[in-house]
């Protein structure tokens, strides 16, 4: 992979990335890398769900069906304009020919990008008030948060209009344990530690170092708690913030699904699974059959203990804290459902 930056030029060269305004393509250039393949290897294979999109820049590739041959393609012709066999799962294997370059792009910005870009009514450079860096791009850091791929495109345009960039030293106290919730940030450069602290540990137990494309803060605006948790700026960096109440009008309701007793119940029997938040305490006097219990304030640290394929219905008491831990999967790309109410008002729990 080459570390040089990428000509827009090169981009210009495929459809639909052509239709991309200068600045919007500007900034996908300084995220994408040329790359390169030698004659003989594998591109993808028949099957894959790579969610990428790949453009061939120089060479040959060859499509494949099984055992037969569907197509060759060569950069520079007309057929080479479009993305490799686009569509998941891959439905044919690619094999290079040559040795090649080319792009990979993640399907899933390029969507939003290009919805973002025909729908907006400005660019880059007029939200961030600034021009814009290689180590400052908050916007493209943003695009490729999960969380932000799943919100309307309308939403997306307010969302960037009303954030608000902060830059931070080494040091700062972003948030502080114990004080109100006002605002959700996302970190667009720079590192940050949660610290929380007991009554065995003043000084702050290390829970999680966050950075770039990192999120915080949701917790407390979602609950209507307080700071569950202190955020420290472990370097320089800086940080995009998002009020309250615009947080809740534009990023949590689209995020959080929430779904009545029946439904979740369907989910369930069409291979979902029970999500139950609750203390282990809580836990063990009653939970619903199969139920796996992942406490909410592990679900940040437990993620890779919960299988990406499978549909999560949350539940809690009251449908609080349920509220909180569908948001932190939704945001990172889980399908999950809150139940509506609770374990109490749906009048589930012992007699």
């Amino acid at each position: 992979m080459s570390d040089k930056p990428l000509e827009l030029e090169v981009l210009r060269a495929f459809t639909p990335l052509d239709g991309l305004r200068r600045e919007n393509l500007s900034a996908l250039a300084r995220k994408t890398r040329l790359q390169r393949l030698e004659e003989g290897r594998l591109l993808f294979k028949e099957g894959d769900a790579d969610k990428r999109a790949i453009y061939l820049v120089s060479g040959e590739v060859e499509l494949r069906s099984g055992e037969r041959t569907v197509a060759a393609l060569r950069s520079g012709t007309p057929e080479a304009r479009n993305a490799l066999a686009p569509g998941q799962p891959r439905r044919f294997t690619a094999r290079a020919l040559s040795d090649i370059a080319y792009l990979a792009i993640d399907s899933d910005l390029l969507d939003v990008l290009l919805t973002w870009d025909q729908t907006g009514t400005y660019e880059v450079n007029e939200i961030s008030g600034a021009e814009v860096t290689d180590t400052d791009d908050w916007m493209l850091v943003l695009l490729q948060t999960r969380a932000l791929q799943r919100i309307p495109p309308a939403n997306l345009q307010a969302l960037f209009m009303r954030m608000q960039q902060m830059p931070v030293r080494a040091g700062d106290v972003v948030v502080r344990q114990g004080d109100e919730g006002d605002f959700y940030y996302v970190i667009t450069r720079g590192q940050a530690a949660v610290t929380r602290d007991t009554p065995l540990n003043r000084e702050g137990l290390r829970l999680a170092e966050l950075g770039v494309g990192e999120s915080f803060g949701e917790e407390a605006l979602i609950s209507g708690g307080r700071r569950n948790a202190t955020v420290t700026m472990l370097t320089d960096g800086t940080l995009v913030r998002l009020g309250k109440d615009d947080f809740h009008e534009l990023l949590n309701e689209p995020l959080l699904h929430r779904v009545d007793l029946a439904h979740a119940r369907e989910l369930v029997a069409r291979g979902g699974r029970w999500l139950d938040v609750r203390l282990p305490s809580e836990y063990e006097v009653w939970h619903l059959d199969d139920a796996i219990n992942l406490p909410l304030y592990f679900v940040r640290l437990k993620l890779k203990t919960l299988e990406p394929d499978t549909t999560y219905v949350v539940v809690c008491d009251t449908g609080r804290r349920s509220s909180v831990a569908t948001f932190l999967l939704s945001q990172r790309g889980f399908d999950a459902h809150c139940l509506d109410g609770g374990i109490s008002e749906n009048q589930l729990g012992p007699p």
